[in-house]
């Protein structure tokens, strides 16, 4: 009786079995002046599913995300969106595939407001092609109200704005331009316990509404969070790509400084 008692709990079933991946990235390879930058790497990534990429600086996580958003273009392998082979040699091809990227500079322009750095380079316009303030003001208000209700500072420049707040109108434009995979690099660094919670309940609630992310971060204890799935890289190798739920802080710690995953040498 007793060792029923303490007997482990059965692990929970797999949400993705059966689902067809988001993005699939297969056997990818990049090297560059002859250093292998990501070798031989495989992800997948499904429909409202957090996965975090970690690793030490120059582990190739950073390149592999640049891969997929069109930043680089790999040397071989397949990327595959919602099962399908794809090509992707440019961030507008990304962007045609509803995949957006948020870095952690934000690129966003610090002395226009939140609905003209929304809609920068992509502008609503009039019937006559003047720029239509009014709508974008509104579609502005829609969709940050989803994402973060309590953000009220839309007419102010975004530099007077919080770490947090930058962040909902780098995400708002992402998502309100029809993203269904995003890429989030370190999107609490630098930022104060209430603003990294506020980018975290962000993170919730774009998984809730069935985007897929992939989320880079040096935070292990952040990632144990907001993951549902962690893959570890070392120089520029996929160490191990496991649950959450199926590790420990130490196992994720010992992947990243060992180069070895514990899970798969039981």
């Amino acid at each position: 009786m007793a060792a029923a008692e303490t007997a482990a709990a059965p692990a929970s079933p797999d949400p993705r079995i059966g689902r067809t991946p988001l993005v699939e990235m297969k056997n990818i390879h990049i090297a560059f002046g002859g250093v292998h930058a990501v070798e031989d790497v495989s992800v997948d990534l499904y429909p409202g599913e957090v996965v975090g990429l970690l690793g030490h600086n120059g582990a190739g996580k950073s390149t592999l995300i640049k891969i997929l958003s069109g930043a680089y273009q790999m040397d071989s392998g397949e990327i595959r969106i919602d099962g399908k082979p794809v090509k992707i040699e440019s961030p507008r091809d990304a962007r045609r595939y509803n995949i957006e990227t948020i870095y952690q500079t934000l690129a966003l322009a610090d002395n226009l407001d939140a609905a003209s750095n929304l809609f920068l380079g992509r502008e609503l316009t009039t019937k006559l092609g003047f720029v239509d303030d009014a709508r974008m003001e509104a579609e502005t208000k829609k969709i940050v109200a989803r994402l973060n209700p309590n953000f009220k500072k839309l007419k102010e420049p975004v530099k007077a704005l919080s770490g947090g707040q930058r962040q909902s109108v780098a995400i708002a434009r992402a998502v309100y331009f029809n993203a269904k995979i995003l890429i989030m690099d370190e999107p609490t660094a630098a930022l104060g316990v209430h603003e990294s919670h506020m980018v975290a309940e962000l993170i919730k609630e774009l998984k809730a509404q069935g985007l897929g992310i992939f989320l880079i971060s040096h935070d292990t204890r952040e990632m144990m969070a907001l993951c549902d799935r962690v893959a570890v890289m070392k120089n520029g190798r996929l160490i191990g790509m496991e649950r959450v739920e199926d590790v420990t802080e130490d196992d994720i710690l010992s992947m990243i400084i060992l180069g070895k995953n514990p899970l798969r040498e039981k």
